[in-house]
C-alpha cells in the first residue's frame, strides 16, 4: 500500500485554508475494507427471506459498516489499523486532569477535522435509513461516532459511543456542534501555522511539541469550562439509562440484524462503579477485555473501553429466541447464535434486499 501526505496550514484575510492531498495506490472508500468472497445467490435469498419475515426489526452496526466510507476500523485482518499500529487512544482521566493533553489533542483534532467531517454515507447508512422510512427497521443500534447514520437520515438510532459531531463542557454539560468550536479555533489561533511530520497509520498527523504548545485552546462560551467531544474515551463510562434502554428496544424487535461487526470484544460499559459481565458464551466466567473501536484520528483516538459488551445484546435476543443474522466479513463472536452469517460488504449486500 503506498500513500503520500501533503498538509499545509494558512491564513487568508482571517480564513483558515487547508490543502490536504493524499494518494493512494487503491480507491480511498475501499482501502480499509478487508477483501471479502463473491456475493452468494443463495445467501443473498436467505438474507431477504430473513427481512421479509422481520416485522420489528432491530439492527446493529459497527466499524464494518463506515469502512466503505474510507473511515478505518481497528479489528480487520491486515487492514485493520489495530493490526497496523501499536498506538494507544487517550484515556479519560489524563484528558480530564490534564490541560497540556487536552491541548495536544484538540490541536490534532482540529488538524483532522476537515477530513474526518467530510466522510459520507455509503449505501449500505442509505439501505437502513431507507428500511426505517417504509416501516421495515424498528430501531438502530450503532457503536460509531461518525455521524454517518444521522447523515443518512436516520432517526430511530442510538449511538452507543455518543457522536464526533458534538462538543460537551465538562463543567455545565453545554452541548455545542463541532464545526462551531472549529470556528472558534480558527478565530483564537490566526497566525498558528503546523507542518504534519507523516500520516499516522489512522490518519491522524505527528504534530511536534512546539507546534502544540503553541496552540490556543477556547472554553466554554457559557461556564468557562474545559471542552471535550461528546464520546466515550478509555476509562469513562456509558450511561446505564442508555444500556437500559438498548435492552427494551431489543426485548421490544422480532429480530436482529449485527451489521459490520465482529462483537469479539466488549465495547460498552454501564453505569459508573458496576461489575463486568463475561463476554462469552452463556455459562462463561466474565472477562475483563479491551477495545480499539472504529476510529480515525486523534479525535477518534478514544474508545478503548473495559466495557459491557455489545455482544450482551445479542445474549439477550438469543434468550428471547429471536431470529438472528449476521453481515460481517470474518468471524464474529455472535456466529454461534445466528441462524445466518453472510461474509459480504454491507454496501454491496445491503441495497439488494427489498424490505417490503
Amino acid at each position: 500500500m503506498r500513500m503520500s501526505f501533503g498538509l499545509t496550514f494558512r491564513t487568508a484575510k482571517g480564513r483558515w485554508l487547508v490543502n490536504l492531498s493524499r494518494q493512494c495506490s487503491h480507491g480511498s472508500t475501499g482501502l480499509f475494507v478487508p477483501p471479502s468472497p463473491p456475493l452468494d445467490p443463495e445467501k443473498v435469498k436467505e438474507l431477504q427471506r430473513f427481512i421479509t419475515l422481520s416485522k420489528r426489526l432491530l439492527v446493529m452496526t459497527g466499524a464494518g459498516i463506515s469502512t466503505e466510507s474510507g473511515i478505518p476500523d481497528y479489528r480487520s485482518e491486515k487492514v485493520g489499523l489495530y493490526a497496523r499500529t501499536d498506538r494507544r487512544p487517550i484515556q479519560h482521566g489524563d484528558f480530564i486532569r490534564s490541560a497540556p493533553i487536552r491541548q495536544r489533542y484538540w490541536a490534532r483534532n482540529f488538524v483532522g477535522w476537515p477530513q474526518f467531517s467530510s466522510h459520507q454515507p455509503n449505501p449500505a447508512h442509505l439501505a437502513l435509513s431507507n428500511w426505517e422510512r417504509l416501516g421495515k427497521l424498528y430501531w438502530l443500534v450503532t457503536q460509531n461516532v461518525d455521524a454517518l447514520h444521522t447523515k443518512a437520515g436516520s432517526q430511530r438510532l442510538t449511538e452507543l459511543h455518543g457522536c464526533m459531531h458534538r462538543v460537551l463542557c465538562l463543567h455545565c454539560g453545554e452541548q455545542t456542534p463541532r464545526g462551531v468550536l472549529q470556528e472558534r479555533f480558527e478565530v483564537l489561533n490566526p497566525t498558528w501555522s503546523a507542518e504534519a511530520h507523516g500520516l499516522a497509520p489512522d490518519g491522524d498527523v505527528f504534530l511536534t511539541e512546539e507546534e502544540v504548545q503553541n496552540f490556543q485552546v477556547p472554553s466554554c462560551a457559557r461556564c468557562g469550562g474545559p471542552l471535550k467531544p461528546d464520546v466515550v474515551f478509555f476509562g469513562d463510562t456509558v450511561s446505564a439509562d442508555k444500556v437500559d434502554f438498548v435492552h427494551r428496544r431489543v426485548k421490544e424487535a422480532d429480530s436482529l440484524l449485527v451489521v459490520g461487526s465482529s462483537l469479539q470484544v466488549s465495547d460498552l460499559v454501564a453505569g459508573g462503579n458496576c461489575p463486568f459481565w463475561g463476554i462469552g458464551s452463556p455459562g462463561e466466567a466474565p472477562l475483563l477485555v479491551s477495545l480499539f473501536v472504529h476510529l480515525e484520528s486523534s479525535y477518534l483516538a478514544l474508545l478503548l473501553v473495559q466495557v459491557y459488551s455489545g455482544y450482551k445484546f445479542i445474549l439477550t435476543a438469543w434468550e428471547k429466541k429471536l431470529p438472528i443474522a449476521v453481515l460481517n466479513i470474518g468471524p464474529t463472536r455472535s456466529d454461534g447464535l445466528a441462524c445466518l452469517k453472510l461474509d459480504s460488504r454491507c454496501g454491496e449486500l445491503l441495497p439488494l434486499i427489498d424490505p417490503h
